[in-house]
């Protein structure tokens, strides 16, 4: 079964990085993942600033700003679609997750199927 982990960063320093995060613990993860061979797919975000939002009035009316500028300090970093046998597993690979330490979390669900 397919599950997405998105990845949510408690905190980002000067850099757009989680500072609890080495460049060499998300390599060696990735290499785990990849050697496991569960992953489906999977790609890090650019830089929070250069995100755009777009909202739909009930008029079907748009309007387009500037970020995601909720009021948090969580932001999505990235994600990872991987295909294992069952939640469990899942969430086992999401605790391992460089991502889901100090503050930071990792969001596990399940790619629908729609039989296509």
């Amino acid at each position: 079964m397919k599950y997405m982990l998105l990845i949510h960063s408690g905190a980002v320093d000067e850099q757009g990085g989680a500072p609890q995060c080495t460049v060499e613990d998300w390599m060696a993860y990735d290499k785990d993942v990849r050697d496991a061979g569960i992953l489906v797919s999977g790609e890090s975000l650019a830089d929070l600033v250069t995100a755009t939002t777009v909202r739909v009035s009930p008029a079907g009316e748009r309007t387009v700003t500037d970020g995601p500028f909720a009021e948090t300090r969580e932001l999505l970093g990235g994600f990872l679609v991987i295909d294992v046998s069952d939640l469990d597993t899942a969430l086992d690979w999401a605790a391992r997750c460089p991502g889901a330490r100090d503050g930071g979390s990792v969001v596990v669900r399940p790619v629908a199927d729609f039989g296509g």
